[in-house]
C-alpha cells in the first residue's frame, strides 16, 4: 500500500485500492517556486471536482474511464516552505508505485513535481526516454540564484537523462542559452509535420510523458501562472497524444494549471480532460 501522508481523492472511475491497480494517480500540491503568479498547488483538488463534470467514456481513444485499472492515491501533504522534504517525499511515493510494478501518474502542481518523479522513473528504467510539452524550455542552469525551479526542470533531468533521450515540442518561449542547448542537443521538435518522425526514435523505449498544460493557448487556457501566446489548441495536443499510443508510456504528470487565473472554470475541465486522455495512454 502506497504510504502517505496524502489528503482526500474522489477521482472518478477510480478502482478501490492500490493493490488492484495497474497506475496510481498521485496530486501534487506544489507551488513553491512558482515565480510570476502562484497557485498551482490548488489544481489537483479542483480538477477532481471539475472530473465529475465530464464523461468516463473517451470517444478518442474509445474506451471507458470505469474499465481500466487505475487508483487515485489522492494528494500528498507536503510541508510548508520545506522544498526539499517536497521532493524527497515525491521520489519516496513515486519510488513506491513503481517498486510494486505499477504506473505513476502525477498531477501537478508546479513543474518542478516532475524531476523527483522522472528520478524514480529513472532508476527503474536507465534507458528512459521524455517527451516534454510546455510553452517554455525549463532549460536554465539556475533561475534566481536557484538550481531547482520550474525553470530549471528539464535541465536537471538533462543530466541524468541523456538529451538524446528527450524531446519537447511546442517551446515558444526561453532565454537565448536555452535555445542554443536546444539546437546543440537535437532536442527540440519544431513544427508539427515533423513529430510522428520525432517520436518513432522512441519506439522500443521505456517513455516519461510530461505536459505542462500552458502547452495550450491562453485563449482558451488561461489558467495557468505563465500564459504564453501561440500555443497549441485543445485538439492539436490530443492529436499528439493520439500519436504516442503505441509508445511504452511508463509514467506521466500533467502540471501547471492555476485554477483561479479561469474563473469561468474552462482551464480546469480542459485539465481533467487531457488527465483523462493521458490514462488511457498509460493503460493501453
Amino acid at each position: 500500500m502506497l504510504s502517505g501522508p496524502f489528503l482526500s481523492k474522489d477521482w472518478m472511475g477510480a478502482t478501490g485500492s492500490f493493490e488492484e491497480a495497474e497506475t496510481v494517480m498521485v496530486g501534487l500540491p506544489y507551488d513553491g517556486t512558482c515565480s510570476f503568479k502562484p497557485g498551482t498547488r490548488f489544481a489537483p483538488q479542483e480538477i477532481r471536482t471539475a472530473s465529475i463534470g465530464i464523461e468516463t467514456y473517451s470517444p478518442i481513444f474509445g474506451g471507458d474511464m470505469e474499465e481500466l485499472s487505475f487508483y487515485d492515491a489522492g494528494d500528498l501533504d507536503f510541508p510548508f516552505g520545506n522544498r526539499d522534504e517536497v521532493l524527497s517525499m515525491i521520489e519516496k511515493a513515486a519510488t513506491e508505485v513503481y517498486d510494486a510494478g505499477k504506473k505513476w501518474l502525477g498531477v501537478g502542481g508546479e513543474h518542478l513535481v516532475t524531476l523527483p518523479a522522472v528520478k524514480s522513473c529513472f532508476e527503474k528504467y536507465p534507458d528512459l526516454a521524455i517527451i516534454h510539452f510546455d510553452a517554455h524550455a525549463d532549460l536554465r542552469m539556475e533561475y534566481l540564484d536557484e538550481e531547482l525551479s520550474h525553470s530549471t526542470v528539464m535541465r536537471r533531468i538533462s543530466e541524468f537523462v541523456t538529451p538524446e533521450n528527450i524531446i519537447q515540442f511546442g517551446i515558444r518561449s526561453g532565454t537565448k542559452e536555452e535555445f542554443r542547448w536546444m539546437n546543440a542537443h537535437n532536442s527540440l521538435c519544431r513544427y508539427e509535420k515533423d513529430f510522428p518522425q520525432w517520436i518513432k526514435r522512441f519506439e522500443n523505449k521505456p517513455v516519461y510523458l510530461t505536459i505542462d498544460l500552458d502547452v495550450l493557448d491562453p485563449s482558451i487556457f488561461p489558467g495557468t501562472g505563465t500564459p504564453e501566446p501561440g500555443g497549441l489548441t485543445y485538439n492539436e495536443l490530443i492529436n499528439k497524444l493520439v500519436m504516442l499510443k503505441e509508445l511504452n508510456i511508463v509514467g506521466a504528470d500533467v502540471v501547471e494549471l492555476s485554477p483561479h487565473y479561469d474563473p469561468s472554470g474552462v482551464s480546469t475541465i480542459t485539465a481533467a480532460k487531457v488527465i483523462r486522455e493521458v490514462l488511457f495512454l498509460i493503460n493501453p
